[in-house]
């Protein structure tokens, strides 16, 4: 066996490519070479893990294939779980810190700032892991040194329900953002990675949600080289990500996870992939039973590994794993797969496990991160400081800054909302999160801020603060008694652990963990001796700020008693949205609450309210006859755009939006506030592109928000009073409605994108404005030695010509020789840069090959022949915003490799 898996050994590493290193765009090579070596630490984490391989049995190998790895004792091998989500943050069993959604970090067009975002989340990654360690909790989700992040697919339709979770539409700013984040999260060394980077869904995949498991996507070779592979060529051939997940649909008949195209021929083929390839979570499963792809399951893995993949995700691990390993015994007995098919990905994922320090045999730097290390002062201020280069200023009609003593009635159903800053992919703990209402009483004083509340509205939800509730013993918080089972099931998982065992279980009369905590949240996979199986009660008092009527109930499953009757009792709860109850509650009065819900692993129980109000319209009427200016915030929550959701509301369906209007309501309020004749302020958040005409013709300011993380209140609060100048600036067109684009089954990019859009937008890509003014000297372009087909130096200073410090994003665009396929212009380089009133910079931007080249109507990559425009400025040319333009010419066609 020792031999096997040295000759094995040996021919996997012959065929290893290397990558060159990332420092520049200029550096990376254009093809890597199949034949080169391995680094050594590479070569010796793989020796380390063919000899844990040729230790292991048939039976021990098989489980190890799904993404809960269990333990193998007699190897000291301790439990995996390759599911570990931190997209703007990392999510597990304690409180980390959040930060604005991705499409919010895409809007800073700042490289810099979002690789440090990723090094932190990184940091809280490995500490949540050391407490897996602590509490032998290792084995459940979130408590791995990888982490499915980032998502780098094209947002290419606003109506997708995940683009929230992308860089936004533009190929070029998703490569640069993504490269940011996984060397960020993966740290200077990617043959050491701190955490491994999993950027995902390779390659084409934005939607429909409700067609993703059956969905067979058309693509041209022109739209997949210009559009859907150069992020992920980026991330893999610059970024040196350690592993990627196949998307869920087929491309061009083939499931993305049994692609030859994706997987073998652009993959491991051209880019030189050398990491581990895992499966959207339940994407093997969907080869047979809904792409009919193969006939069974056990053809469905053979499929899949064959062509590639390592690891499966499938969501049956969450409860158990029970008859899962077994279709890859099936497979082999069948000879679909050979022991050496199995060998050779266990080597990947054991290496893997090796070089990120989960396993011992190789030198691990930094080494262990303490659990303090996580929501730390200075990340809370790096969350803070994101939030506010993420916020758009759309529009100005000098209303803002606001002015001092300005008074500001506060309206609309997310004007006081927190679970919206958040975002989805998220840590349902994170610091206390600050409302936009909040932010404004401490950025210009209490005094000055009046909250109007809004009526019932589908966005009403957030939890519940300690700040009203009360223990027994009157401190703020719960007291919360954890029970174990009187008999936990068998553990690793068994089947019909959920279903059958959860409903039989019986639970101790006295809890193994009794303590205060601040809120209805699950935290048990904090505490060592409580048994992944558990009841939890929370017990005490709710005691509301103000009197008036309430939204009240529960998020997830449990039960709600106030005042010794039950309230709510939700055994199932499907779909994000809460369930709610309309409650007259009284100032300061102490009512008796009781919360209980049961858990395996991680629970999804939070109490949650909204304040609202029976008469919002005579509330806005009064507000406004006192206050100086309306701060109006609007929009929509990650509940209603989410990811395969069973919502089913106007303007939304399962998790896809249907329209780009705001919900109705919220469009009747705006024309109510704008109505009093008070200057009405509109700051909007949501992850996606909203119908902001209305708002652009009659709202004296426009605030795009985004889902701004733990502090965007505050962040919004800053850039509204002056304290921050925006800068940030739009990552995806803003149109005027669905009846403007192709249908969004349509994967084909005519039409879509500001790169391919020939209408007019309602804010294009790109757009931003500032509290200061700037100007750009003509641009100085120089060709390199070789012509500019072989790359070309651009050159321009950027003056503020303003009377305050603030931010520009200088942007480079190209206009291409006019021939077949080629974009009506392209996002080429953008630098963020901040000057003094009167200062100014020297901006350079060196672009490659690569920059310059399109693709044409055949699929091929190259710098094309002909005349070519390049401009500089606040956005896109011909915007009317300020830049400057050259034009040059390129000699010949120089075509690139993929």
């Amino acid at each position: 066996m020792a031999k096997l898996a040295s000759s094995f050994r040996a021919a996997l590493l012959a065929g290893i490519a290397a990558v060159a290193s990332p420092a520049s765009a200029q550096t990376v090579p254009a093809a890597v070479s199949a034949t080169a070596t391995v680094s050594p630490i590479r070569a010796r984490a793989d020796e380390l893990a063919a000899a844990i391989v040729a230790r292991m049995t048939l039976a021990e190998k098989l489980p190890q294939l799904l993404n809960v790895a269990p333990a193998i004792p007699r190897l000291d091998i301790p439990a995996y779980n390759w599911w570990t989500e931190s997209l703007h943050g990392g999510i597990g069993a304690m409180p980390t810190t959040n930060f604005p959604e991705p499409i919010g970090l895409a809007a800073t067009f700042d490289v810099p700032l979002v690789h440090d975002v990723a090094g932190v989340i990184s940091v809280e990654v490995r500490a949540i892991h050391t407490l897996g360690r602590q509490t032998g909790k290792l084995g459940r989700i979130g408590t791995g040194l990888d982490t499915w992040s980032p998502n780098i697919n094209i947002f290419r339709d606003p109506r997708w329900g995940r683009g929230q979770e992308t860089y936004g539409e533009d190929p070029f700013l998703t490569a640069r953002t993504a490269v940011a984040f996984v060397t960020g999260m993966q740290g200077p060394n990617s043959d050491l990675p701190d955490v491994i980077s999993t950027p995902k869904h390779f390659a084409v995949h934005s939607g429909p949600e409700s067609t993703r498991h059956m969905a067979n996507v058309f693509v041209s070779t022109h739209d997949l080289e210009d559009t859907y592979l150069p992020a992920f060529r980026a991330a893999i051939v610059e970024g040196r990500a350690g592993s990627i997940m196949c998307a869920y649909n087929r491309i061009d008949d083939q499931p993305a996870c049994a692609s030859d195209l994706l997987l073998k021929d652009h993959l491991r083929g051209a880019w030189g992939f050398t990491g581990y390839v895992v499966s959207d979570c339940d994407a093997v499963k969907d080869i047979a039973d809904n792409h009919k792809y193969a006939p069974d399951q056990a053809t469905a893995v053979a499929a899949a590994m064959k062509a590639g993949v390592d690891n499966e995700c499938n969501t049956q691990t969450i409860g158990d794993i029970g008859g899962l390993p077994d279709r890859f015994g099936e497979a082999v007995a069948r000879n679909l797969l050979s022991p050496a098919d199995l060998d050779q990905t266990l080597v990947r994922l054991f290496s893997a496990r090796i070089r990120n320090g989960d396993l011992p045999g190789i030198a691990q730097a930094p080494g262990v991160i303490p659990v303090s290390a996580i929501g730390t002062a200075d990340h809370g201020a790096l969350a803070l400081k994101t939030a506010e280069k993420s916020l758009v200023l759309l529009k100005n009609d000098g209303v803002l800054p606001l002015r001092a003593g300005v008074r500001i009635a506060v309206i609309g159903p997310l004007g006081d909302a927190t679970r919206v800053l958040r975002g989805n992919y998220s840590s349902p703990q994170s610091a206390p999160p600050i409302s936009v209402v909040d932010g404004l009483r401490c950025a210009v004083g209490a005094s000055s801020v009046t909250l109007v509340p809004f009526g019932e509205s589908i966005t009403d939800g957030d939890r519940v603060p300690a700040e009203a509730l009360r223990a027994p013993d009157g401190k703020p918080g719960l007291l919360v008694r954890y029970f174990n089972p009187v008999t936990p099931p068998t553990l690793p998982f068994a089947p019909g652990t959920d279903r059958e065992q959860m409903a039989a279980l019986r639970y101790l009369d006295r809890p193994v963990v009794t303590r205060r905590e601040a809120d209805v949240a699950s935290r048990g996979l904090q505490l060592a001796t409580v048994n992944d199986y558990h009841r939890t009660e929370w017990t005490g008092f709710l005691v509301p700020p103000v009197t008036g009527s309430y939204r009240l109930g529960i998020g997830g499953t449990g039960l709600v008693e106030l005042d010794g009757q039950t309230f709510l009792d939700v055994a199932e709860h499907h779909g994000p949205l809460a369930t709610l109850k309309t409650v007259t509650l009284e100032k300061g009065h102490r009512y008796k609450l009781r919360v209980v819900s049961t858990a395996r692993g991680f629970g999804n129980t939070d109490l949650v309210w909204k304040l609202i109000s029976a008469q919002p319209d005579a509330d806005i009427d009064a507000a406004a006859r006192s206050a100086d200016v309306i701060v109006a915030v609007v929009g929509l929550t990650s509940d209603l755009e989410a990811e395969e959701t069973g919502t089913d509301v106007p303007g939304f369906k399962g998790g896809d939006k249907t329209s780009l209007d705001l919900p109705a309501e919220q469009m009747a309020m705006l024309e109510r506030a704008h109505a009093t004749g008070k200057p009405l302020i509109v700051v909007a958040m949501n992850g996606s592109p909203i119908n902001l005409a209305w708002a652009k013709d009659n709202a004296a300011a426009i605030v795009e928000a985004w889902y701004p993380g733990q502090s965007g209140g505050l962040a919004v609060a800053n850039v509204l009073s002056g304290k921050t100048n925006p800068a940030g600036r739009l990552p995806l067109t803003f149109y005027r409605s669905v009846a403007d684009l192709p249908p969004f089954d349509d994967y084909t990019m005519s039409g879509r994108t500001y790169r391919y859009f020939i209408g007019t937008p309602v804010y294009p890509f790109g757009y931003g404005l500032s509290y200061t003014t700037f100007a750009y000297a003509p641009l100085v372009v120089t060709p390199a030695a070789g012509g500019a087909e072989t790359g070309l130096q651009v050159t321009t200073e950027v003056s503020n010509t303003g009377t305050r410090a603030g931010d520009e994003v200088a942007q480079l665009y190209l206009n291409f020789p006019d021939q077949p396929g080629v974009p009506r212009v392209a996002l080429r380089g953008y630098q963020r840069v901040t000057l003094k009133p009167g200062e100014q910079r020297t901006v350079t931007f060196d672009l490659s090959p690569r920059d310059l080249s399109a693709v044409a109507i055949d699929g091929t990559r190259q710098v094309m022949a002909g005349k070519y425009r390049v401009t500089v400025g606040a956005g896109q040319p011909d915007m009317g915003v300020p830049g400057q333009s050259a034009g040059f010419t390129t000699v010949k066609s120089a075509p690139l490799p993929l």
